[in-house]
């Protein structure tokens, strides 16, 4: 049964991805990004997928390879591992106790007759002898710490920060704030976007490295907390404004660029496997990601977006890296063709005007809730230890498992169009994971748990569900996904066609 809920969810995620590409294709197009004109027109001419196209996807796309490292130390966690108090305090008393009767003495017992993992009797000052005649009654939540036993991890934030007995709901905590600071970094970074895509990809990556490290030095579980909220905006800033970048691909090759992003992104999830099985501290697990993300974050000197310095009426600046460009390209611009580089007098009126148009807030919505994706996706994977079979190689097989998905949509995209490919794998997601339900419930509540514990920020509702049937949860992020697949049909096709340059372009699409 974990088998084949294990290839139910595998298959679901090959689903998801795919709508995930998809749907980062959509948002280049749908919505315009800049106000000049004939932009196409000179991408054709200088290369739409020439080197400097090529450099550009490449040193945007390696630190996907990096970021789902940032997981670790949420994911890989046993969350209820075997463990009883630290009762040492009894050695003062009697030193050369054998452990067996140190526990037999101060750890009460369950009723199936096993040591208490949360319960310890009160300390006291009495001397061994009086200890051993009278006995000892009185119980307390531990107050020393524990001590943990038979762990697959050597050290997890579990364990560190005892998130354990009447603090074991913290762990979900720390996933929460970890999808927060995500959220907080697309609605604080996204906008950044408009002073600059290059410093909006840059920032993010210095954010990561610094609080990466932070959050492998936290001693505190509260300092914790505060670092990976950081890490969660620097997170969430690059994913979304490392895609920006690519306007500077042709239409013919568009899709290459998100859906490139996403592939690195499956196979760091699938190196993220092999690297905990060999790195099973948390806190050195985090120097390891930081170190590469450094490397990154020195070499990220992305040129800035011709579109956005057009947009900002920084003509000159934008011909003079049109015409570097080309050179990189081994192409020739022609001056009648920069003269066609100049910027309109149409104002988007931005955030508001996608809110009035009555066409671009339909498009608004409908990709908003096909993102619902992300809700099933994250439920799926950040509890990825409670499928039954060995979390290494389940880690690794949810990774390849998306590579496969996102080099079929390279493809796809082209050969059937945007909107078949979104409404086609978000069903085909949402009802694989609704078919979960058909498995019998000693193993469907496990992953009943998954889906009730943290899957984005609608995690508490999904645990709130989850108290009045374990089916509860399943069914409501498997709704989402299908709904959000059945509403892709108000979407128009986008294949093939240039960005849109103004709002009045894509409110005609």
């Amino acid at each position: 049964s974990a088998v084949a809920i294990t290839a139910l969810v595998t298959t679901g995620k090959f689903f998801l991805n795919w709508a995930g590409s998809v749907c980062l294709v959509y948002v280049q197009e749908l919505f315009p990004t800049s106000i000049m004109a004939d932009f196409g027109e000179i991408l054709r001419n200088i290369g739409e997928f020439g080197l400097f196209q090529k450099t550009i996807l490449f040193a945007l796309c390696f630190p996907n390879l990096i970021l789902p490292f940032h997981f670790t130390s949420v994911i890989f966690t046993q969350s209820d591992p075997e463990r009883h108090c630290n009762t040492d305090w009894i050695l003062k008393a009697a030193p050369n106790l054998t452990a067996e009767e140190q526990l037999n003495l101060t750890l009460p017992r369950e009723e199936d007759g096993s040591f208490s993992r949360c319960r310890m009797f009160v300390p006291v000052d009495w001397d061994i002898h009086t200890i051993r005649e009278h006995g000892l009654n009185d119980t307390t939540a531990c107050t020393d710490g524990f001590v943990y036993e038979n762990m697959l991890y050597e050290s997890t934030i579990v364990t560190d920060f005892d998130l354990v007995c009447d603090q074991a709901h913290l762990l979900g905590v720390a996933q929460t704030v970890l999808m927060a600071g995500i959220l907080a970094g697309c609605l604080l970074l996204g906008p950044f976007a408009e002073f600059g895509r290059k410093r909006a990809a840059q920032i993010p990556v210095v954010l990561m490295v610094v609080f990466t490290v932070t959050t492998g030095l936290s001693p505190t579980y509260s300092l914790y907390l505060v670092s990976q909220f950081v890490v969660g905006i620097g997170y969430g800033g690059y994913r979304l404004n490392g895609v920006i970048l690519t306007e500077w691909i042709g239409v013919s090759k568009r899709s290459w660029g998100a859906c490139i992003t996403q592939l690195c992104a499956a196979i760091g999830q699938a190196i993220l496997g092999g690297m905990i099985y060999f790195i099973r501290d948390w806190r050195l697990a985090q120097m390891v990601t930081a170190a590469p993300i450094a490397v990154i974050a020195f070499y990220i000197f992305i040129p800035e977006s011709a579109r956005w310095l057009l947009d900002r009426g920084r003509t000159e600046e934008a011909k003079e890296l049109i015409i570097k460009v080309a050179a990189i390209n081994k192409r020739k611009v022609s001056d009648s063709l920069l003269e066609k580089v100049i910027k309109e007098t149409e104002q988007t009126g931005g955030i508001l005007y996608l809110i009035q148009s009555p066409v671009l807030r339909k498009y608004f919505l409908t990709i908003i809730l096909a993102f619902s994706l992300n809700v099933t996706y994250f439920c799926l994977s950040l509890n990825v230890g409670n499928f039954g079979l060995d979390i290494f190689l389940t880690q690794a097989l949810f990774g390849l498992s998306e590579v496969p998905a996102h080099i079929i949509c390279i493809w796809l995209l082209e050969a059937v169009g945007r909107k078949v490919s979104l409404m086609s794998t978000l069903l085909m997601g949402g009802l694989l994971c609704m078919l979960i339900l058909a498995v019998p419930q000693q193993t469907a509540s496990g992953l009943g748990s998954i889906a009730s514990r943290v899957g984005g920020l609608l995690s508490p509702l999904l645990n709130m569900l989850a108290v009045y049937h374990w089916s509860i949860p399943i069914v409501v992020y498997s709704s989402f996904t299908i709904l959000s697949g059945a509403l892709c049909f108000l979407l128009p096709e986008t294949r093939r066609t240039e960005l849109p340059d103004s709002t009045r372009e894509a409110e005609g699409n």
